[in-house]
């Protein structure tokens, strides 16, 4: 099979912080790089335009949606698809090239290393993370409900292949960033639960699932040995539990 080509795309929204750093990590390996923007009100389009990539302004209507928007764009069916805050390392590209080069199945999945306010976290269930994000878009298609958004391969397809090498994901710069995206989250959350017919929270929702989070993540899965890093983590995403559950109690009060 002959070097296929690649087109790499990103969807964004106010991601001027990092969007230069992704294009310029991508650039070496990309064919074709188009940009779904969801109008931004920063300099994202702007930083974009001075990397000479296409830009797509198009409004959000959900992550599932907007990434099967971006994935059309794309001048290549081969598509490399990443988040504006995901930097491709010099190994993962020399993977990325020689899958180009000896393209198998329908895709591929790359492992995420994430830095959480300057600390690169390796436990707790963070990492390696990984996600099918190098695809043949004629076998598949991006799948979900509102959150937790995934490149699902049609029936009968190939399992995806690993690539050696990560994706350096900068999540968030401050315990602040985390909790506020955490509410936002965790309304989204009980949206799509709600949408799912759950309709019934209990005190077991409530109180263990949240310390059985906290437990698996903080010590089963050795969270602790990332430091401050780690227990900020265990403990916000424990309390992301109860305030999924606790959204959607008012939901069913209400």
């Amino acid at each position: 099979m002959p070097t296929v080509l690649l087109s790499v795309v990103i969807i964004t929204y106010n991601e001027e912080r990092n969007i230069g750093r992704c294009l310029d990590a991508v650039r070496a390996i990309a064919d074709d790089i188009v940009v779904v923007d969801s109008f931004s009100t920063d300099a994202t389009v702007a930083i974009c335009q001075e990397h000479g990539v296409r830009v797509v302004q198009h409004a959000f209507e959900g992550y599932v949606q907007q990434k099967n928007f971006a994935t059309a764009q794309a001048y290549h069916d081969y598509v490399l698809q990443l988040d504006a805050d995901e930097v491709l390392t010099d190994e993962l590209r020399q993977s990325i090239q020689a899958a180009k080069q000896n393209w198998q199945g329908g895709g591929y999945t790359l492992a995420r290393l994430t830095n959480y306010c300057g600390s690169w976290v390796r436990h707790g269930g963070w990492y390696p993370d990984r996600k099918l994000r190098l695809y043949d878009r004629r076998r598949g298609q991006w799948e979900g409900l509102l959150l937790h958004e995934r490149y699902e391969l049609q029936p009968g397809q190939p399992a995806p292949l690993p690539l050696t090498g990560d994706a350096l994901h900068y999540s968030y710069d401050s315990v602040e960033q985390h909790v506020s995206q955490l509410n936002r989250f965790t309304s989204i959350a009980a949206d799509e639960l709600w949408l799912r017919g759950r309709r019934r929270v209990s005190w077991f929702h409530l109180l263990l699932k949240p310390w059985w989070k906290f437990t698996h993540g903080y010590f089963l899965r050795l969270g602790f040995l990332d430091g401050f890093a780690g227990l900020s983590i265990a403990v916000i995403s424990a309390w992301g539990v109860f305030l999924k559950f606790a959204k959607l109690k008012t939901k069913e009060a209400a």
